[in-house]
């Protein structure tokens, strides 16, 4: 593919630029606003410092901000497993996909 292509994946519709490995999310305006929430609920956690306030109210919001991040990881993750690596196996097998994608999955459960 030369280096300005894009490929778009058969199963997901996300466009893949294959020189810098870029991919435009088909869902990119629900995980920016998504993402705008969490920036939104990290600023609360910061006036919470800020403020002196409960410790065990800011350990409540931090963990909502970051079952929040998991959240969109995951279906970042699910868009991935089921665009990208699908389209990799049908076209090569995937070993390299799969491998890049374990990889992935394992510095998520640290």
């Amino acid at each position: 593919m030369p280096e300005n292509e894009t490929q778009a994946c058969q199963s997901c519709g996300c466009e893949a630029d294959a020189s810098s490995k870029r991919v435009q999310q088909p869902q990119k305006k629900a995980l920016i606003n998504r993402l705008r929430r969490i920036e939104g609920q990290l600023g609360g956690v910061l006036n919470m410092v800020e403020e002196d306030r409960y410790c065990v109210d800011i350990l409540t919001q931090i963990s909502a901000v970051k079952s929040a991040l998991d959240g969109v990881a995951i279906h970042i993750l699910s868009t991935h497993a089921n665009g990208c690596v699908r389209d990799a196996v049908k076209q090569d097998g995937g070993e390299a996909a799969i491998d890049e994608l374990l990889s992935v999955i394992r510095k998520m459960i640290r």
